[in-house]
């Protein structure tokens, strides 16, 4: 009977495709294959990467059950694992600020984990204990809905890489501190934050998503950052007071040291931030790799967020991508002053060699619309393809738009617009298509 018996296939494989399988399943059913086999019994107890969610458990309609059942097995597997965990993910909305994590970071701490990420439900906020500070190998770290406080001895996590900050409570002093102290540093993520006034010195930093209420931002110590991303938000009440508190040249202090910068992409009150104290605007050394430009809800009855617009998009010679929504006023905009702006401002020697793709939305028409659109035409030699699109709220000049977009002079013998008139219209091209 044993000669005629079919073979083991699961017990046969080898370890290294064992160790596959499972580090392919969910935590929970990679625990499970403990009965599959001798040969893979508390196999998954050595796995490197620990991925927990509210799946992880049988599901129940009673929340404090499902906590319970959560907590017990992400306690269970911690106990029985052995060997290095580099990698620990907790996303679980049910844990709140459930005691235990703080024995589980304490585990992680003592076991070198080298990607730590903690995202926890709404409720009361998750305060970080101390051990996490002793992480020393941390090269990724991301924090939802956390409060943190580095201690005083507190001597930098000396590996990390990646840093993801999402609704975390800390005050600019401490986050200052931190990223100072992460001389590896190279992506930064900051969401719904509120603080006031933010430096970051940060020598390795490539990528920066900040997202937020700030009354100044200065990038002090950023030579090798790539790529940049700000939502920038203001309370209503404050105006436009909350920004011109800030001294100096916003410009000059966010984009004054950034010579490697590649992609630029700024939303909600970023122009307008920037606009702040541009009158003392003076050159810095020219963006020769910023290629990609994305601005949205700029305000064009605004002269000086134009000038923002124009600084950027004039010292960027290697310029591929253009991408412009506008937030004006309608009426406003239609009365913006400074018609000849465009004729006064613009450098006459501008030209825009490598700019192929043009994308302007939510316009109203308004004379300094036109204006930069004229000038984009007039001067990229190989522009391929401008998309203008009105905003949906305008009716009467759509075809006054249209008009003077075919009676513009156009650099490039293979450029042709595309107007795009609203959600019941048919796009109109002009030019080659």
């Amino acid at each position: 009977m044993d000669g005629d018996s079919e073979p083991d296939l699961l017990s046969d494989l080898p370890l290294s495709i064992i160790e596959i399988v499972l580090g392919l399943l969910p935590i929970r059913d990679s625990v499970r294959t403990s009965v599959l086999s001798k040969k893979w019994r508390y196999r998954w107890a050595s796995l490197p990467q620990l991925i927990f969610n509210d799946k992880c458990v049988k599901f129940s309609p009673d929340k404090v059950v499902m906590e319970n059942r959560l907590v017990k097995f992400i306690t269970r597997v911690l106990l029985l694992h052995q060997g290095p965990i580099h990698k620990f993910e907790i996303c679980a909305p049910l844990l709140q600020n459930c005691p235990d994590i703080d024995q589980w970071l304490l585990f992680l701490s003592r076991n070198d984990v080298r990607e730590l990420t903690v995202e926890l439900g709404e409720g009361e906020w998750f305060r970080v204990p101390s051990c996490l500070f002793s992480c020393r190998k941390l090269t990724g770290l991301e924090l939802c809905r956390c409060e943190l406080d580095p201690p005083p001895n507190f001597g930098g996590f000396l590996c990390l890489k990646t840093l993801n900050l999402n609704q975390v409570l800390v005050t600019p002093e401490a986050f200052e501190c931190l990223i100072s102290s992460c001389p590896l540093l190279e992506k930064l993520t900051l969401s719904y934050y509120d603080g006031l006034d933010l430096s970051i010195h940060a020598p390795n930093l490539k990528y920066l998503c900040l997202e937020g209420e700030f009354k100044e931002l200065c990038l002090e110590n950023t030579p090798l950052l790539e790529v940049v991303c700000i939502t920038l938000y203001m309370n209503i009440d404050d105006g436009l007071e909350y920004f011109e508190q800030s001294s100096g040249c916003n410009f000059v202090k966010f984009l004054g040291g950034v010579p490697n910068l590649e992609r630029l992409t700024g939303h909600v009150y970023f122009t307008k931030y920037l606009s702040i104290g541009i009158d003392q605007w003076k050159p810095p050394l020219p963006y020769t790799k910023l290629k990609f430009i994305d601005l949205y809800q700029v305000s064009f009855e605004d002269m000086k967020e134009i000038l923002v617009v124009l600084r950027l998009i004039t010292n960027s010679p290697n310029l591929q991508e253009l991408q412009i929504s506008g937030s004006s006023n309608t009426m406003v905009a239609f009365e913006a002053p400074d018609v000849d702006f465009w004729e006064i401002e613009c450098p006459s020697d501008c030209k825009f060699r490598q700019l192929k793709t043009v994308r302007m939305t939510d316009l109203c028409g308004a004379p300094h619309e036109m204006g930069l659109i004229k000038f984009l035409l007039e001067n990229s030699p190989i522009l391929e393809k401008m998309t203008i699109a009105p905003c949906i709220y305008i009716t009467e000049v759509k075809l006054d738009m249209l008009v003077a977009l075919v009676s513009f002079r156009r650099a490039s013998p293979l450029a042709f617009i595309k107007f795009l008139p609203g959600e019941d219209g048919i796009p109109v091209f002009v030019g080659q298509e």
